[in-house]
């Protein structure tokens, strides 16, 4: 579709709409200040236009005070600037619930290749040339052995209460009706409900969260989308009932949060199994009221009591045998007696269970590799193999230990309670299967894995804490960091070398999943680099796991924004290569991607088929886009002269020291946005390898500077450019799917950033010269991407993101401001210094939300 066109529906949809109810929230009055919501757009255009003509922050927001309002007293201003974070936090709702109603008509724009599309391309094209029949089979076959999963994180940048949730949901509906009475009350009531938990959630608030998502969105989504899959297929073609999966991490991560424990874990498996039973039991609810046969009935009715129980009581919990045979005796009856009336309800019905069965979501465990590390030296000192330390081994003894396939474990003897809650959590997997089923909890993954010691060790420990050989787990290394992708195929060559663990694969199906953490990577390595080892990472894994006749499966911890691997989900996965196994999909969904890109059934089922899409269209049609070895030693080219510039950034010993005193990082732990620690570390002094990626990333974020997402690529394009090979750059682009993908997602980031905002920063005598030396490497990337795409502007090629960033990027201008105003009230010392600390973290919310990607 022509983009003039494109950015005329958003135009017509979406901002036109957005100004009418701004309009109309703006002048609703609340608490103290009634003129707070007149002033806010005035107060925007004011900081635009000083912005541009290089004002400061205070200057900037000391100026509007005295040009445009009466507010005199230090208070009284302070009292504007926190009603005036709390009108654009709620602007921003509305922004985002606008945009959301507008989702179904805007998707009709959308040019890329939905899974439906893809079906019936499939039917209508022979894939081998073989005719008609031989397309249609590969179509099926290929759908019932893809699987994609989607595994939603509780990391901290979703914050919203459950009563605010709702009110957004409302909120979408009366817009999408143009009920503008219903809209006027929502606002109100959205005005004065707060949008802040007093409290940092518990990992068991974030599990519930998550499940309302999973109750009231993703269930029916889900089973509408096989059912929609289902029936373009032929009769007869095989079950594809694993085409899309749930996992979930909220009480089953436990990397560096103390408050997960075994019991969280067996909690939130007791609440995704008891939910799910209210699930079935609202489905069965409307079969009983249409299976009104005689001798159907009580079958249908006594199911419907049995789930009732089992949703209610945790101690009458309902086997998947169970409701199976039950569901498959009343179908038998349907047929045979009562004509398959109602058969297609209950078949969608059947469909849902043989989905979800009885866990609704797998539960993934989540451990650091030091933390297994501890635990193993404590089991061998208790077991006399070693005195003080693993250390006293050498790596052959140690690894024939490991794979010895019994050991004694007395947790109760350990003085650490993170060791003997490890131990039970891993009792606890067990326990979980037999409740849940085997898919309630099946996936053990170990974070910081850097040699073959992170998977024996886990490998060791599940069965000695069993006492069984055989586990049914799979076990899952996180390479994260560039050493530990670096050594990854050699780890894996190395334990496909080793029977017993040769074996374990072989009984779980073949095939090995192996996750690789997009955040670490690019805060280890940058943005070129880590995007470009992952990649060749799993070339390389996929090459060494087809060498022993294993199938490889990636799981991809990807964040929101470009800089954790987000962007266009979709287009990071078409474009991979031949070399990258792509038979099953796996990510995270992490924060608040959750409630903007998955939080309606629309935007669940357009994004979700959008990623099978990409990964069935390999299958199909093959890989047509690979890159050539010309391609791929210019990628290796630039990868690493973007490593080096970033590594020279990382090393500047200013680099932790900037974050810390000048950007908002030290705030993230007061914001109660999520119950995981900010740091891995309780130490005082900032290390960049114990910080976390979210912090990191969202403190670039927050100063509208993004450093993560870009820096490095100018430095490298232009390097190449002055070797006098910018048309190679341009082909690049326009030729390579995966570095066209990488490009764009790295616009992105720079469309977000404001340098203005920070400018008064460039005559710091502490931090002037490394303020001057990110916002040169801004401009340069900035030029070196529009030249060798052709284009005059960023995003040029994404008309409707482009103009939603731009409007969420103006809503902020004046939240910015106040943030700002405060850090810098905060450095002089000046004032209130707790209600300036407090004002800062006010603000992280708003800014957060806006971005919708931005941690």
């Amino acid at each position: 579709m022509d983009p003039n066109a494109r950015r005329q529906d958003f135009e017509t949809l979406v901002t036109n709409r957005f100004n009418v109810y701004n309009s109309l929230f703006l002048s609703l009055p609340f608490r103290q200040i009634r003129q707070v919501g007149v002033l806010i757009p005035l107060l925007g255009d004011f900081c635009e236009e000083q912005l541009t003509k290089g004002g400061q922050p205070i200057d900037i927001l000391d100026g509007f005070f005295a040009q445009h309002t009466d507010i005199e007293t230090e208070a009284d201003r302070i009292d504007f600037m926190f009603r005036v974070v709390q009108y654009v936090e709620r602007q921003i709702v509305l922004f985002d619930s606008v945009e959301d109603a507008a989702f179904p008509e805007l998707l009709e724009d959308d040019e890329q290749l939905s899974l439906i599309q893809l079906l019936q391309f499939g039917r209508e094209r022979s894939v081998l040339g073989t005719g008609d029949r031989e397309a249609v089979r590969q179509v099926t076959q290929a759908i019932a052995d893809f699987s994609a999963r989607v595994v939603f994180t509780a990391h901290p940048t979703q914050f919203y209460p459950p009563s605010v949730l709702l009110i957004i949901a409302k909120l979408r509906e009366a817009i999408t009706a143009n009920d503008i009475t219903e809209v006027d009350r929502l606002l109100r009531q959205l005005g004065l409900t707060s949008l802040l938990s007093e409290e940092a959630p518990t990992p068991l608030d974030e599990a519930h969260n998550i499940l309302l998502f999973l109750r009231h969105v993703y269930y029916d989504a889900v089973g509408e989308l096989y059912a929609d899959v289902k029936s373009r297929l032929p009769e007869g073609s095989p079950d594809a009932h694993g085409l899309l999966k749930l996992g979930f991490w909220p009480g089953g991560d436990r990397d560096g949060n103390p408050f997960v424990t075994s019991e969280t874990t067996r909690q939130v498996a007791r609440d995704l199994r008891m939910t799910l039973m209210k699930c079935y039991y609202n489905d069965v609810k409307l079969l009983d009221q249409r299976l009104t046969f005689r001798g159907l009935h009580a079958d249908v009715r006594g199911l419907r009591e049995r789930l009732y129980a089992a949703m209610f009581d945790e101690d009458e919990p309902l086997s998947y045998a169970e409701l199976e045979s039950t569901l498959v005796g009343i179908r038998e009856q349907l047929v045979t007696r009562y004509s398959s009336l109602y058969l297609t309800e209950l078949d969608d019905f059947i469909d849902k269970t043989r989905i979800f069965r009885t866990h609704f979501a797998s539960i993934d465990v989540r451990q650091n590799h030091r933390v297994h590390r501890r635990l193993i030296e404590a089991v061998l000192v208790q077991n006399g193999h070693v005195t003080l330390s693993i250390d006293e081994l050498t790596k052959e003894q140690l690894t024939e230990i490991l794979l010895s396939p019994s050991m004694s474990i007395d947790e109760s003897c350990f003085e650490d309670d993170l060791l003997r809650d490890t131990v039970e959590t891993m009792r606890a997997i067990r326990d979980i299967q037999a409740l849940n089923g085997e898919e309630g909890c099946h996936r053990y993954i170990i974070s910081h894995a850097e040699d073959e010691f992170a998977v024996l060790f886990v490998f060791a420990l599940l069965r000695w804490v069993w006492s069984e050989e055989a586990v049914s787990v799979d076990i899952i290394p996180l390479f994260e960091s560039m050493t530990g992708m670096s050594n990854a195929p050699d780890i894996m060559d190395a334990l496909f070398n080793m029977t017993p663990y040769r074996e374990h694969v072989q009984k779980r199906v073949r095939r090995q999943t192996m996750m690789l953490g997009f955040s670490d990577g690019t805060k280890d390595g940058g943005y070129l680099e880590a995007n470009w080892t992952i990649q060749t990472t799993k070339e390389a894994l996929t090459a060494t796991c087809r060498a022993h006749d294993v199938e490889a499966v990636f799981f991809d911890g990807r964040g929101g924004p470009p800089a954790r691997g987000g962007g266009k989900t979709h287009r990071f996965y078409a474009s991979q290569g031949p070399g990258v196994a792509s038979h099953a999909l796996e990510l995270t969904i992490q924060g608040q991607m959750i409630s903007s890109t998955y939080g309606t059934k629309a935007h669940f089922r357009h994004n979700c088929e959008l990623l099978i899409a990409a990964g069935l269209h390999q299958h199909l049609f093959g890989h047509t886009d690979a890159m050539t070895a010309d391609q791929r030693s210019l990628m290796e080219e630039l990868s690493d002269y973007g490593y080096e510039s970033y590594t020279a950034l990382k090393n500047d010993p200013r680099f932790v020291p900037y974050l810390e005193k000048r950007s908002t990082l030290r705030f993230y732990t007061r914001a109660n946005i999520g119950s995981r620690p900010a740091s891995r570390s309780s130490s005082e002094r900032l290390s960049l390898d114990d910080l976390r990626a979210i912090p990191f990333v969202g403190s670039w974020s927050q100063l509208k500077q993004n450093v993560p997402g870009y820096y490095g690529i100018g430095t490298a394009l232009k390097k190449v450019a002055d070797d006098g090979r910018m048309e190679d750059l341009k082909a690049l682009f326009s030729e390579s799917p995966f570095f066209h993908s990488l490009a764009l997602n790295s616009m992105m980031s720079l469309s977000k950033c404001r340098f203005e905002l920070t400018a008064y920063m460039a005559d710091d005598p502490e931090f002037g010269e490394f303020w001057q030396m990110l916002k040169a490497e801004y401009e340069l990337s900035v030029r070196m991407l529009l030249s060798i795409s052709g284009s005059d502007e960023l995003m040029k090629e994404e008309p409707i993101s482009r103009a939603s960033v731009a409007i969420r990027e103006r809503l902020v201008i004046p939240l910015l401001m106040i943030q700002q105003y405060a850090l810098m009230k905060i450095e002089e010392g000046s004032g209130p210094q707790e209600t300036w600390e407090k004002l800062v973290t006010r603000s992280l919310y708003g800014n957060i939300n806006a971005s919708r990607n931005s941690a």
